[in-house]
């Protein structure tokens, strides 16, 4: 396994004397920041919230299961956890890395031997990547899909704009921690360069690979600023390629705001009837008029998962092996 795979902890993963009942394990950063992180803070709260105690890569007495990232974890320290406690190991899985970078099938096989050497069980985070990672030949230990979801005492729909009236310029935005190209650079230009300054107002938050003309670009916001900027509009574009599970999509989607989304990953599975799909540039802009034209009934069909709802389907997973596998979405 190449060693600058496996990212290491900062800390490393520490034994306490007591410790969470479940332990977390992936490297932290504070937000703003990338989409797993993003979740997994949520997730930590709400499992808090739920009566669990939660630590964070800190092992202790009282650990009775592990749930570890993807890859974001140092391996030999992982492998002794192991070694050292009974406990019971999660994988949480995303990708293929492979399709959304356009490289990197190596590590998505480095992840799979992961799996099968520590894991019990497996959690996908969409249909999508369960089934793209089959495609290439890969199973993992005990798979199941539990679709991620956003803090809700942050990204909520309360005191959202109201919908767009006629005459009135129609307020679009997209988000974007990390600036791979794949994230949707291609479309972004397009639409900064095809952009009706008369009828839309075009905001992007985040970082991207290109300088904008029409759209309003910020830097990256901290979670709360964040979820202020998408209640004060109207409508969300995701534009990302084969991203298996878009938490910047879920955000908008919980703050209220109907998508037209790129028919790729787990894009479909997430939206369904809260908006439209695209395969083309030249489609984007029919479905916004779209979806701006029947803009409440749109609305009215969001339906991610509740993070509350998440957190017991992840506690299932990690607490109780014998019920069977859960399904969110």
């Amino acid at each position: 396994m190449k060693k600058h795979i496996l990212a290491d902890l900062r800390n490393g993963i520490r034994t306490a004397a007591f410790g969470g009942e479940v332990v977390l394990v992936h490297e932290f950063h504070r937000p703003p920041y990338g989409g797993g992180n993003q979740f997994l803070l949520a997730l930590r709260e709400e499992l808090r919230r739920q009566g669990l105690t939660v630590s964070r890569n800190r092992v202790g007495t009282a650990a009775r299961a592990v749930l570890f990232n993807s890859f974001n974890f140092n391996l030999e320290t992982l492998r002794e956890m192991r070694r050292r406690h009974q406990v019971r190991m999660v994988h949480r899985v995303d990708g293929p890395v492979s399709a959304y970078r356009g490289k990197d099938e190596e590590l998505d096989r480095d992840i799979w031997k992961i799996n099968h050497e520590l894991a019990d069980a497996t959690v996908f985070q969409s249909h999508y990547s369960l089934n793209k990672h089959r495609e290439m030949g890969l199973e993992f230990k005990s798979p199941c899909v539990i679709m991620n979801s956003a803090d809700s005492a942050i990204f909520n729909a309360v005191d959202r704009v109201r919908p767009p009236r006629a005459g009135e310029p129609i307020k679009l935005i997209s988000t974007s921690w990390s600036d791979n190209p794949r994230k949707g650079l291609d479309v972004y230009r397009y639409l900064d360069e095809t952009l009706d300054s008369t009828r839309y107002e075009y905001t992007f938050v985040g970082r991207c690979q290109a300088s904008f003309r029409n759209i309003r670009h910020l830097q990256p916001v901290a979670s709360r600023e964040l979820a202020a900027l998408l209640r004060s509009h109207h409508l969300y574009i995701a534009a990302s390629e084969n991203d298996p599970c878009s938490n910047a999509l879920i955000e908008a989607l919980s703050c209220g705001l109907p998508a037209v989304y790129l028919r790729s990953g787990g894009h479909p599975e997430i939206v369904r009837e809260a908006g439209l799909g695209f395969g083309d540039c030249r489609e984007i802009w029919p479905a916004v008029a779209a979806v701006a034209a029947r803009y409440q009934e749109f609305q009215n069909r969001i339906a991610v998962p509740a993070i509350e709802t998440v957190g017991r389907s992840y506690r299932e997973v990690l607490l109780n092996p014998g019920t069977p596998a859960p399904v969110t979405r």
